[in-house]
């Protein structure tokens, strides 16, 4: 009979359900979107009048938007990964299912009650966000097209998170979604791969996402409130931080190349809104956003992103 998991067992199991490298990417999402709409906190003469609180708050209501999504993903996945992956928290039975599922769902219920405290659009976001993650982890991450789609709908609804500090801006900057979208939906489509193998096409296609998204981030130098020469050196360092990675995964599709691939997509994203900040609010500001990257980085040593 096996021993009951101590509590500094059951407190690092619920730790590594939260997966906090993950976590580290949604905060760059919302800086990201912050500075679309023009408050860069200060360092780069951000105009838009948003009170500190309710920075504060949205950064915190990502935190449990997106910590809540994936807790919950590894609820779903309970029964699946008994059989394939038993080391994990909820099969091992370092963590229970209920416990979980209730740890998440708070989570969620924290991520809307603070973006309540901003404004009406911000708590409007924040539910589509809650309610985008949870069909994701129920039944939209089996699908080949739906799944990508979804996730990364959600980390567009991230984005807008930061967007909604300035109501009057949320609607004009809704097509911004589509970076995130192809984005994430490049890391997710190949990531279906990343326990018995995958395809080379889907790695293929994922490439081809990839460079679209770099594109485009050149392509938003035609926006008058948006400087390419200031987001170049962050875009640069997405493409080297993710397209090695990416094309060794579509060259030979096994699961080790795949999951370095999908490590190396997800602490990516903070590049990418780095990119997105320094384009909207300035040098200064993109480089707050890619300090977020070590710190990620170190994380992802302890906990797993995947």
């Amino acid at each position: 009979m096996n021993a009951s998991p101590s509590l500094n067992q059951q407190l690092w199991a619920y730790s590594q359900l939260l997966r906090p490298a993950n976590v580290v990417t949604a905060l760059a999402d919302v800086l990201a979107g912050l500075a679309v709409a023009g408050t860069t906190l200060s360092l780069s003469g951000g105009t838009a009048p948003v009170e500190p609180f309710s920075i504060g708050a949205l950064l915190v209501s990502t935190v449990g938007l997106y910590g809540g999504g994936v807790v919950l993903n590894d609820v779903f996945d309970a029964p699946l990964d008994a059989d394939e992956r038993p080391e994990r928290p909820i099969p091992s039975g370092r963590a229970s299912r209920t416990g979980a599922a209730l740890f998440g769902g708070l989570l969620l219920a924290a991520g809307i009650g603070t973006a309540l405290l901003v404004n009406m659009a911000s708590a409007l976001v924040a539910i589509l966000v809650a309610g985008g993650a949870v069909l994701y982890d129920i039944s939209a991450k089996h699908h080949v097209v739906y799944g990508p789609v979804m996730m990364g709908l959600c980390r567009g609804g991230n984005l807008l998170l930061g967007v909604s500090a300035v109501p009057a801006l949320l609607l004009q900057n809704t097509y911004l979604v589509l970076l995130p979208l192809a984005f994430v939906g490049a890391i997710t489509s190949i990531s279906q791969g990343e326990v018995h193998g995958g395809k080379r096409r889907t790695g293929l296609l994922a490439l081809g996402l990839i460079a679209g998204v770099l594109g485009s981030l050149f392509a938003l130098g035609f926006r008058g409130d948006y400087r390419g020469l200031h987001a170049a050196p962050f875009a640069l360092l997405l493409a080297v931080q993710v397209v090695p990675p990416f094309v060794r995964a579509a060259r030979t599709p096994a699961p080790e190349p795949i999951q370095d691939a999908v490590q190396s997509g997800v602490v990516a994203l903070i590049p990418l809104n780095a990119a997105l900040a320094a384009g909207f609010g300035g040098w200064a500001y993109g480089g707050l956003v890619l300090a977020l990257l070590p710190v990620s980085f170190g994380l992802s040593r302890l906990f797993d992103v995947t």
